[in-house]
């Protein structure tokens, strides 16, 4: 006697979707979110401490130096000597806090005259320098 099963060729095949492992791991996962749920939501009161936060009002000063086709160093749209910029950077460096310097170099500057006021700014001691450029062109 032959019993009909998977191996059967001469059935018809079927062309339903058996729902009931789909509806087994949905009853799985809503009874992993009905015990879960209530976990989450519990905290725990606390008494926290108030303190006042209040910002810091002293912003750095920055200081533009500009250095033109020719070289020309430029504190605050000054025009200065190297000597004197040398003395600038050293008094700046002394001050709490220090200024930010904003270096601003022609495009047709020599590449020198860039580094040499980088490595002047080095020397004085300042912690702050950054590049001004122009991102349209």
């Amino acid at each position: 006697m032959a019993m009909g099963g998977a191996f059967d060729h001469n059935a018809d095949e079927m062309s339903e979707i058996n729902m009931t492992p789909l509806v087994d791991v949905m009853l799985v996962l809503l009874i992993i979110f009905i015990i879960t749920v209530p976990v989450l939501t519990h905290t725990v009161k606390l008494d926290l401490p108030h303190a006042a936060n209040q910002p810091n009002p002293v912003k750095p000063e920055t200081v533009q130096i500009s250095i033109t086709r020719d070289g020309t160093l430029h504190w605050n749209e000054t025009a200065v000597s190297r000597q004197r910029f040398g003395e600038l950077l050293a008094e700046a460096a002394r001050r709490q806090p220090q200024p930010e310097l904003h270096l601003r170099g022609d495009r047709k500057v020599e590449y020198e005259a860039v580094i040499q006021a980088m490595a002047a700014a080095q020397r004085a001691g300042i912690q702050k320098l950054g590049f001004v450029t122009d991102p349209g062109s």
